[in-house]
């Protein structure tokens, strides 16, 4: 692994891959050779995805067009109603939504949009982006069919200056119309695998996917050259006690789809699985490094132990991480998210500003070899020594994370 390998990465992967995207499939494909070309076998499985082509969009307020972008998966028609802003979410603020179209300071999450659909709104407004920056981005969401549920409302996306320009101006009406076609379109897992001299496994995952506005150098290529620097470094010492299976994971995304579609084809197999490792975020200039482990409280205390052995920050706790560790310790794998987060003042993501320039070769190398040694500690132990049960507090924050159960206030 070196510096100059790491700079190619990036420039070869320098652009949006968007779930379902051909640019998506190159980088699938990319991301295979290079595994092939470290002598371990490599295969693409597909996947669906929702996807949508947007025809025409508009958002008008008292008949003044404002810039905007509508909701993939949102479905198709026009609504005009009365604009409520909503900046607090509790019942009573709740209960003003009847009738309007509803403009929110936060994201149309699961339990907010069935709340206030069933209070009356008939249309949604979000919106992206800071009122101090010089663009006026506005990035492409969709209505994640996991969150509508079969329950479709017009949904706009506007820039920040907009929203503020709107909420200033109070328009008696707003309206939105939408004209688009939803469709399946595919995705795809890229594995790798090393045999170890068992028929046991320990997964590493990344996702490769961005969101639409972002070249996702550091969210998430970064951890997919962290895959295959440990691909590289621990390929020479096999057969490993474990094999080591390399997933990198599309549509992430959009709600960890690739991981969830890979523990689902291969849920006789996750019972042979004992650890995930999920690198999603790393390599930066400045940022924490992080470890959050959905397993037991006792791998927390040997991250730290094994980390300052070694003189290495980090930052362990028990917890779940929004990133493809998650559905795995869902399916009963003890699983861990490594990261290193960097401030939104000098890494911000889902944006434009998520290029490679964020990234440091160095520190990305520095990242990979402490991952490295973990991960051969616990593929070449004589059993590995994390428990297969996941504790209650993290079974409670999965339901929850997976909308399984309503998160209890306070």
């Amino acid at each position: 692994m070196t510096q100059e390998w790491i700079r190619e990465i990036l420039d070869r992967t320098d652009c949006v891959r968007f779930s379902g995207s051909a640019e998506e499939k190159a980088a699938a494909e990319y991301l295979k050779s290079l595994c092939e070309a470290q002598g371990a076998a490599a295969w693409l499985e597909p996947f669906d995805v929702a996807a949508a082509e947007i025809r025409s969009e508009c958002l008008t307020a008292d008949g003044k067009e404002i810039p905007c972008r509508g909701y993939l998966l949102c479905g198709s028609g026009s609504v005009e109603a009365p604009l409520c802003y909503l900046p607090n979410t509790d019942a009573a603020s709740i209960a003003s939504a009847k009738g309007k179209i509803v403009l929110l300071d936060s994201s149309l999450t699961y339990w907010l949009y069935h709340d206030l659909l069933d209070a009356g709104a008939v249309g949604f407004i979000t919106y992206a982006g800071n009122v101090h920056y010089a663009d006026r981005d506005i990035d492409r969401i969709a209505l994640r069919p996991y969150v509508s549920h079969g329950r479709k409302a017009l949904c706009a996306r506007i820039n920040a200056k907009d929203a503020f320009d709107l909420v200033q101006a109070a328009p008696k009406m707003v309206c939105i119309q939408i004209d688009q076609t939803e469709y399946t379109a595919q995705s795809q897992n890229v594995i790798a695998e090393v045999p170890g001299r068992t028929d046991e496994w320990i997964t590493l995952t990344a996702h490769y996917d961005s969101t639409s506005l972002s070249h996702g150098a550091y969210d998430n290529m970064t951890g997919c050259i962290g895959l295959l620097g440990v691909l590289e470094a621990l390929k020479e010492k096999a057969p490993l006690r474990y094999g080591l299976r390399f997933i990198f994971c599309g549509s992430e995304e959009l709600g960890l789809l690739g991981s969830k579609a890979y523990t689902a084809a291969h849920a006789g197999e996750l019972e042979k699985t004992a650890l995930n490792i999920n690198l999603d975020m790393i390599g930066t200039y400045m940022g924490r490094f992080i470890a959050r482990v959905s397993a037991e409280e006792k791998l927390v205390h040997f991250l730290e132990y094994f980390s300052a052995q070694r003189g290495w920050g980090m930052d362990a706790r028990q917890d779940i991480y929004s990133s493809d560790s998650t559905p795995f310790a869902d399916r009963g794998v003890p699983a861990l998210s490594f990261a290193r987060l960097a401030t939104p003042s000098q890494a911000v993501i889902h944006t434009r500003y998520d290029t490679k320039h964020l990234i440091s070769e160095g520190q990305m190398i520095a990242d990979t070899e402490f991952i490295t040694a973990f991960t051969l500690g616990m593929a070449d132990a004589a059993k590995c020594p994390v428990s297969r049960e996941i504790p209650e507090a993290v079974k409670e924050k999965l339901d929850e994370y997976l909308l399984r159960k309503r998160k209890k206030e306070g």
